[in-house]
């Protein structure tokens, strides 16, 4: 398994983002948070910082966090992913970069709406090629979860790629947040988790939840990311 070192969070300004850096944060490790706007990354840098107690997250341009950061996730919107991905393609080369994109379809985005080709991860790790091993993550897991520091995240973290390595570094990350990371098999199998999204906000909606999640059962321990 790989030594895991500084992580970036591009688009750490936002939700989802700022759940995940704020995590990290918690769980001992340096942070970049990544965003178009280098003083807006750095003030939610500082905001982490103030929660935590510490001064181990700083904020940088997207290329600058993209850079800076051994292990890079991704947290913008649907929209957003090619365009970001595209700015930074140079400096993630060689360096594992976690996706947790969703194709969400506004205003309909209780809908199950997948992209041409099934997976909108799987096409990010064809586009970008090899030299990048794409894993997704993150999905499934709420962002006001993740925000809330006195909420256990009583869900589990479903974990896709190619990259057997990469796969057993990202559940190690996940496992230092707190969260039970679990394998699922390759990067297009992601499809399942990108349209899972949509049914657990249909379920929130439904049932007037803060964040619903899922829980494999029949595991004491998460299966080890081979084959």
């Amino acid at each position: 398994m790989e030594t895991i070192g500084a992580v970036a969070v591009l688009g750490g300004t936002g939700s989802e983002g700022g759940g995940v850096a704020l995590r990290l944060a918690v769980a001992g490790h340096k942070v970049i948070i990544g965003s178009r706007d280098a003083a807006k990354a750095e003030a939610r840098a500082a905001e982490i910082n103030a929660r935590v107690g510490g001064g181990s997250v700083s904020g940088a341009d997207l290329k600058g966090a993209a850079a800076a950061g051994e292990i890079v996730v991704l947290t913008v919107p649907f929209t957003a992913q090619a365009g970001t991905l595209e700015q930074v393609k140079a400096e993630l080369e060689g360096k594992i970069l976690v996706d947790a994109t969703v194709p969400l379809v506004p205003p309909k985005v209780s809908r199950v709406q997948l992209p041409a080709g099934g997976s909108a991860v799987a096409a990010m790790q064809e586009k970008l090629g090899p030299g990048v091993r794409v894993v997704a993550a993150f999905q499934n897991v709420s962002a006001h979860n993740l925000d809330d520091l006195d909420h256990e995240v009583d869900c589990d973290v479903l974990i896709f790629g190619d990259d057997g390595a990469a796969c057993d570094t990202v559940v190690s990350l996940v496992g230092t947040m707190g969260l039970r990371g679990i394998y699922g098999g390759p990067v297009c199998n992601s499809a399942a988790a990108e349209a899972l999204t949509s049914v657990l906000i249909a379920i929130n909606r439904r049932y007037k939840l803060a964040g619903s999640g899922i829980r494999i059962t029949g595991m004491d321990r998460p299966a080890e990311p081979r084959g």
